[in-house]
């Protein structure tokens, strides 16, 4: 028998694996000062594009005060246990009614962390009879939940409606054999390469096939739809969507989660979801600091009309320029290169020392081989300047990665 660690040292993992090249620098870095479109890394001033601040909130005076006066008051512990047991305030029945109410959907319930909470509401929707369809470019949140899954699940290829359309034949079929029902999942916004997902395609199958339908819209709240009610809104079918997820994490610039849907729905996952049942109610400073930040989504439409007109300028120019930023049409804005681990490095590297630019490497298994995406997120805090000085500074890096400059650096790194 195998001590079972032996693996475990020996086989690091895709990623594991450049960890002594990697950790502290392109893995696990650390960023320093306020949250802005300015901070410090690796003691020289950077602008960052790797913040989710969408709208600028997490330094925002109002935000800062409203936080600091809840934790003044409350302390970080209260309220202590879980909310079926102790953990219950008249706050987090506000803030869910309020969150309700922002989506146009009967109820809601609070999660502490968008990432736990998703796993664990697919785990609590579906059962062994049920068939789960799910696009294949899934967040690896809605992938995990499905791992949990005793049924069948199907994936279908990303945003492909004829791809959904043959894999719900197919739990169609299964779902009759096991009198169970089906459950299709969509990102609203695919946080990697910054497209909608076809929410109004996918609603407009409920007339041929009988489905319930899930979206995970962690980056379409806040920055789409009428005062940034997310992607249902965006396309118009928030009525067709069944279960509609978002995070605080993202616009709201704080932790926690909810899940909106019809009464009967949000009561069955408050008495079925695992992760609450047994976890630590959100603390109230975030719960208060969520409150304020909903109401300045509602009450300052400036916040995102200054957040596109950034997104506009950065994804235009990078466009006039010749990069490829795919099909994005979102805040999200991926620039697609061409290159191995090693160079995406050694360019990364150049970026940061050289450049003051700082942003997102993503690489294999994230992506296919040979494929780099450098994930740039706008933000309300980012400036005009700042898309200039990146785009001057990308326009730099490409040539070097096209003479190969990174490729003989890239080999020294290994």
């Amino acid at each position: 028998m195998k001590d079972l660690f032996e693996r475990i040292v020996k086989d690091k993992g895709p990623l594991g694996k450049w960890a002594k090249q990697a950790e502290g620098y392109y893995v696990f870095p650390k960023l320093e000062g306020e949250i802005s479109n300015k901070m410090m890394f690796n003691g020289k001033e950077v602008i960052t594009w790797s913040i989710n601040d969408y709208l600028g909130l997490a330094n925002h005076p109002e935000v800062r005060k409203a936080d600091a006066e809840a934790a003044a008051e409350y302390g970080m512990a209260y309220p202590m246990g879980a909310r079926m047991m102790s953990g219950h305030t008249k706050y987090h029945e506000q803030l869910e009614e309020e969150c309700a109410a922002f989506v146009e959907k009967e109820a809601a319930y609070l999660v502490n962390f968008g990432y736990q909470g998703m796993v664990s509401a697919i785990d609590a929707l579906v059962t062994k009879h049920d068939v789960i369809v799910y696009d294949i470019d899934s967040h690896a949140c809605i992938i995990d939940g499905v791992r949990l899954h005793h049924g069948k699940r199907f994936t279908y290829q990303h945003n492909d409606i004829e791809s959904l359309e043959k894999n719900l034949q197919r739990a169609t079929k299964n779902a009759e054999e096991t009198g169970g029902g089906i459950l299709v999942i969509s990102e609203g916004v695919f946080g990697m390469r910054g497209e909608q997902g076809k929410l109004k395609e996918i609603v407009a199958l409920k007339e041929k096939y009988n489905f319930r339908f899930l979206v995970d819209d962690a980056h379409g709240f806040g920055t789409l739809g009428k005062d940034g009610k997310g992607a249902g809104f965006e396309q118009g079918v928030q009525d067709g969507i069944d279960v509609y997820f978002a995070t605080f994490a993202k616009s709201m610039a704080g932790i926690g989660a909810f899940f909106a849907a019809d009464k009967d729905i949000i009561q069955y996952l408050q008495y079925n979801m695992r992760s609450q049942m047994f976890a630590k109610s959100l603390p109230m400073p975030m719960v208060k600091g969520a409150l304020k930040r909903l109401d300045m989504l509602r009450t300052m439409p400036e916040l995102k009309e200054k957040l596109w007109e950034n997104v506009n300028a950065l994804q235009n120019g990078l466009k006039e320029n010749g990069f490829n930023i795919g099909k994005t049409n979102t805040c999200v804005t991926p620039v697609f290169l061409e290159g191995d681990i090693p160079e995406a490095m050694a360019m990364v590297n150049d970026l940061r020392e050289n450049y003051g630019i700082f942003c997102s490497i993503v690489v294999y298994p994230v992506i296919p081989k040979g494929l780099i995406i450098l994930r740039l997120i706008p933000t309300t805090t980012h400036t005009l300047d700042d898309v200039k000085v990146t785009i001057e500074a990308f326009s730099g890096i490409r040539t070097k990665l096209e003479k190969g400059i990174y490729k003989r650096i890239g080999a020294t790194m290994i």
